[in-house]
């Protein structure tokens, strides 16, 4: 089973991931990586030293290719499942962008980036992603 929970905050230390729900001129920003067939919002993992706030920036940027944006941040969320780390509780920090410009420049493991005034039905982490957009338009984003 999959858990996903929202804070307003926690230790910055257990913040291992950014996640940006992303918009440009109103319309859905995902991402498709290059190994999957699916969809996904942009984000990552924090790198060692980094502010979760440059995380977001930096894995929007490879991940959609982001050039002109601002971010804002959500809320804390986590994930609790079987199948990650262990079944341990792990956090991340939920954003949400305008994108006003693109410069096409992708991370090399993104495939391609879709824009769509729908959300998709292919989900690469259907049990979290659709939480995390349900949660940020509950608190007036999106």
């Amino acid at each position: 089973m999959t858990k996903v929970n929202f804070y307003e905050n926690v230790n910055d230390e257990l913040l291992k991931f950014a996640v940006i729900i992303a918009k440009t001129e109103g319309k859905w920003v995902f991402c498709k990586h290059r190994e999957r067939d699916t969809y996904e919002i942009p984000g990552g993992h924090r790198e060692a030293g980094e502010d979760i706030s440059d995380t977001a920036r930096r894995e929007l940027r490879e991940e959609t290719g982001a050039a002109d944006f601002e971010i804002t941040p959500i809320c804390v969320y986590s994930v609790t499942a079987e199948d990650n780390f262990g079944g341990e509780e792990t956090f991340g920090m939920l954003y949400f962008a305008d994108i006003k410009t693109f410069d096409n420049e992708l991370q090399f493991e993104i495939e391609k980036i879709l824009i769509t005034e729908n959300l998709v039905d292919n989900w690469t982490y259907p049990l979290i992603q659709p939480k995390l957009i349900e949660e940020a338009e509950k608190r007036g984003y999106c």
